[in-house]
């Protein structure tokens, strides 16, 4: 069992978070942390001129309350909302906090993922800790 998983989750089609949840409350002990984390990706400056003034704050919001609903699914969960370049700022959260394990699900890749690498490829070869990959 370990004491601090780090569940990376997406909030979009391509990725299923109960899958990812199953697996988190099979490796969790009662007394292991789960931070539920989500990278939140800068937009553009080409774009912000096109989004309404309060739509970060809003989008925050938003996510926060999801990570919420979904930490709240484990005894010692908790929501983690920060911003930066997913792939880098999980793996430099997770060697900052101590995780012990970091949970990701991941798409079927494409040419694109052979040649630039997906979000999880990149967690896996960098990280310190072990890594679960989802599919």
């Amino acid at each position: 069992m370990y004491k601090h998983i780090l569940l990376a989750v997406a909030f979009d089609t391509d990725h299923d978070a109960d899958q990812s949840l199953r697996v988190a409350k099979m490796l969790s002990a009662p007394d292991t942390r789960v931070s539920v984390l989500h990278v939140k990706e800068a937009v553009p400056d080409y774009i912000t001129t096109y989004v309404p003034e309060d739509y970060d704050a809003k989008l925050n919001e938003e996510l926060q309350s999801k990570l919420s609903a979904l930490a709240a699914q484990f005894d010692h969960g908790v929501p983690v909302l920060v911003n930066g370049h997913s792939g880098r700022t999980i793996v430099d959260w997770a060697d900052t906090h101590d995780v012990d394990c970091i949970i990701i699900a991941s798409h079927q890749p494409g040419l694109q993922d052979y040649l630039l690498g997906s979000t999880a490829a990149r967690v896996v070869r960098h990280a310190k800790c072990a890594v679960h990959v989802l599919r």
